[in-house]
């Protein structure tokens, strides 16, 4: 599996071309602002539709990950819903709960959940795990955080053309991670927002076939 090595806080951790975290000693693996629904929930506000199939492609891909890694624990970093787990079909429902078993599985709060979500699993606000810490949204100050929310994109040169790409943002810090969701949007790291939160040596990882690690890019 492609994926890109790098150590947080003293944890060796590998970034995932899907845009999942890896953490191999723990079993772990981590995903952010699955969104599942998305395109339900759109069509019952009456926005512009989604392709159908998002929810289905997005467990997919969590699944052949989940298969590669050997997970045991699974952390999803808030904003997992769309609207809520309840609005999902019966048979994405019980996909997830095929997911989870046999697995620790544990739902961060993201300020998209409307609730705690009626799916089997811990849910918890934030999961300390020393040296670690996992939330949703990035604290200022914070050491060896692993967070979401922001949905962050990175454009690179790839193949003499200019892509816009899910990253991962990671410094001496913390590690951001892209939207695992599929048809989610994203915010360019250039944004102030993010370029406060990241040291001026922060990285930017694009997801794909072949995670490529790049400076961060910055606002001139």
């Amino acid at each position: 599996m492609s994926g890109y090595a790098f150590s947080l806080a003293g944890v060796q951790l590998v970034a995932l071309g899907s845009g999942a975290l890896h953490w191999p000693e723990a079993a772990l693996l981590c995903v952010s602002d699955l969104h599942l629904g998305k395109s339900d929930h759109a069509a019952r506000q009456g926005a512009a539709a989604l392709p159908p199939f998002e929810t289905r492609d997005t467990l997919l891909r969590l699944q052949a990950d989940l298969d590669a890694t050997g997970t045991r624990t699974v952390v999803c970093l808030g904003d997992s819903f769309d609207d809520s787990a309840d609005a999902l079909p019966e048979s994405e429902q019980t996909w997830i709960a095929r997911l989870q078993a046999g697995r620790s599985w544990i739902w961060i709060a993201g300020n998209h959940d409307p609730g705690p979500v009626s799916l089997g699993g811990s849910h918890l606000a934030e999961l300390p795990r020393p040296p670690l810490c996992f939330r949703h949204i990035a604290q200022a100050r914070a050491s060896g955080e692993v967070s979401g929310h922001y949905h962050p994109m990175a454009r690179a040169a790839l193949r003499g053309h200019s892509v816009a790409q899910p990253c991962f943002l990671l410094d001496g810090d913390r590690m951001i991670l892209p939207a695992y969701g599929g048809h989610t949007g994203g915010l360019d790291c250039r944004d102030p927002a993010l370029a406060r939160l990241m040291r001026p040596e922060a990285l930017a990882i694009l997801t794909g076939a072949a995670p490529l690690p790049v400076p961060m890019p910055r606002a001139r």
